[in-house]
């Protein structure tokens, strides 16, 4: 075998390896995420709670977008060439579902500082009807950001609809002020998040000096609220990732940055979209037992306070 012909099909079988790689985790998630959302519907608690409708809020945006992130980790695997329009609707579809998470990661803090800071005024401000306009507006900003995008899509002067390359994020950065209004609308709105939650959380500490306040109520909120600052982190780092690939791909070789990309893939696309249903379904008593009820596909559960025990 030649040497071009080997490291083609060595090429082939890398390709071959990460897509097996990741697609196992992902139909996990994928799995845990589709019952969590089940769980959510399943009882008429969950859906009069407004935490629990944020939290079926967050975790449909994480499902959606870790679904396509797989196929589109899939189509250029397989080295598929689509359409610009194809190309530019998953993308739109990903940019969607990708600001609608720290979007709502902001709502569900605020909503964890009224519940510490002002808990005589909790239910008033914090009603199934409020909620609804929240989560109502963060479709409707998020929608407004990808109507710009698509602007700045159909602008350009396509003279063929045919991709020539992989369908990726950059590939649609026809225009340089796309890229540039990116990376202004990225910094913009994880700066903003970050400022709020980080608010929020100076603000639960300072009721946590307070004689007057439930003390366990505030360290779970405590705890809830830097668990919501991690996941903002890691949906940041996902934003960096083509950066570090190119900026990694210049010192090392082909098969090594195919294999950095699969840990990439991993860590920064794929994990931040599973936290929300390991957070809320191993922490939350109320989900806790739902939870391992439908993951038990529906057989007789008996949960414990230490262990979840199932059996037919």
């Amino acid at each position: 075998m030649s040497y071009a012909n080997q490291t083609q099909y060595l090429g082939l079988l890398e390709r071959v390896s990460s897509s097996i790689v990741t697609t196992v985790p992902c139909c996990v998630f994928l799995f845990i995420n589709g019952t969590l959302l089940f769980t959510l519907r399943s009882k008429p608690v969950f859906c009069a709670t407004p935490r629990y409708i944020l939290l079926f809020n967050l975790l449909l945006a994480d499902t959606v977008q870790m679904a396509l992130s797989q196929l589109m980790y899939v189509i250029a695997s397989c080295r598929i060439l689509l359409t610009y329009p194809v190309c530019g609707f998953l993308n739109m579809l990903g940019y969607l579902t990708s600001e609608i998470s720290p979007l709502t990661l902001v709502v569900m803090c605020l909503e964890r500082f009224v519940a510490v800071c002002y808990p005589l005024r909790h239910a008033a401000i914090i009603t199934v009807r409020n909620t609804g306009g929240a989560v109502t507006g963060v479709w409707v900003f998020s929608s407004l950001n990808v109507l710009t995008r698509v602007i700045l899509l159909i602008i350009f002067p396509f003279e063929d609809l045919q991709m020539k390359d992989v369908c990726s994020i950059t590939a649609m950065f026809l225009y340089p002020v796309s890229a540039v209004y990116d990376k202004a609308y990225t910094c913009f709105l994880f700066v903003s998040a970050g400022l709020v939650i980080t608010s929020s959380y100076i603000g639960v500490m300072i009721a946590a000096r307070s004689a007057s306040t439930d003390k366990a109520s505030v360290r779970k909120a405590r705890n809830t609220l830097l668990l919501h600052l991690v996941q903002l982190g890691l949906c940041l780092s996902s934003t960096v990732q083509n950066s570090l690939l190119l900026a990694i791909s210049q010192i090392v070789t082909r098969i090594e940055i195919m294999r950095i990309q699969v840990f990439f893939y991993l860590c920064m696309v794929l994990l931040p979209r599973c936290l929300s249903a390991l957070i809320y379904g191993l922490r939350d008593q109320t989900i806790r037992p739902v939870l391992m009820y439908n993951l038990c596909f529906r057989l007789k559960c008996s949960v414990a306070p230490a262990k979840a025990n199932c059996s037919d």
